[in-house]
């Protein structure tokens, strides 16, 4: 898909100070933790990444307000435990701020897994979908998304590579995963879907 978007705009407080993630050709990338309130007064935890370079432009104290522009980005993790697909904010910019929380991203790309519908005990109707979304380079980013009511609805019908442009926030949700018998409480992230537009079909 030609002129993919992957857009993720953050405004938010400092957890813990960065960390080193790990080093690329030379350049050093630390990952930390953004807490971006919600409206309903709950928060979302969220993990970014930023090169050395970046971090280099402000001062970064505890508890910060933050103003980050970047992208979505994910990879698999492989460990005898299992695969799990690990999804961060890739930092562009880093701006101290006082602005209001901000939690806005805007993705193009296309369904890769078959979509799973399904509902609440309450009702409330829920579609998970997995949106492939292309970089440079022919790389890709496997982004988990959650669309809701109507528009989960329309969702379940769609096919495998069916295009979408997808409008939302980036939320974080604490989960168990029972491994060998023992209880593990993770934490997993997804695009929490407010607008969902179907693309013209690729000629190519």
């Amino acid at each position: 898909m030609e002129n993919a978007v992957n857009r993720v705009n953050l405004c938010g407080t400092l957890c813990d100070l960065p960390s080193l993630s790990h080093e690329n050709h030379g350049r050093r990338f630390y990952s930390f933790t953004l807490n971006v309130p919600r409206l309903s007064g709950a928060s979302d935890l969220l993990p970014i990444l930023a090169a050395e370079d970046i971090l280099n432009t402000i001062d970064l104290s505890g508890g910060s307000c933050l103003k980050i522009e970047g992208q979505l980005r994910s990879f698999n993790s492989r460990k005898e435990t299992g695969r799990r697909l690990i999804l961060s904010v890739f930092a562009e910019t880093i701006q101290s701020c006082e602005d209001e929380p901000e939690n806005e991203v805007a993705l193009t790309g296309a369904i890769c897994k078959m979509p799973v519908y399904r509902q609440t005990p309450l009702g409330r109707e829920i579609c998970d979908i997995m949106l492939a979304v292309q970089r440079r380079y022919r790389r890709t980013d496997y982004v988990p998304c959650i669309l809701w009511g109507r528009t989960a609805q329309d969702a379940a019908e769609l096919p495998v590579g069916t295009a979408l442009e997808l409008h939302g926030r980036l939320q974080s949700r604490e989960y168990v995963k029972v491994l060998d018998n023992r209880r593990e409480t993770r934490t997993t992230y997804e695009l929490s879907v407010m607008e969902a537009y179907q693309l013209p079909e690729d000629p190519s």
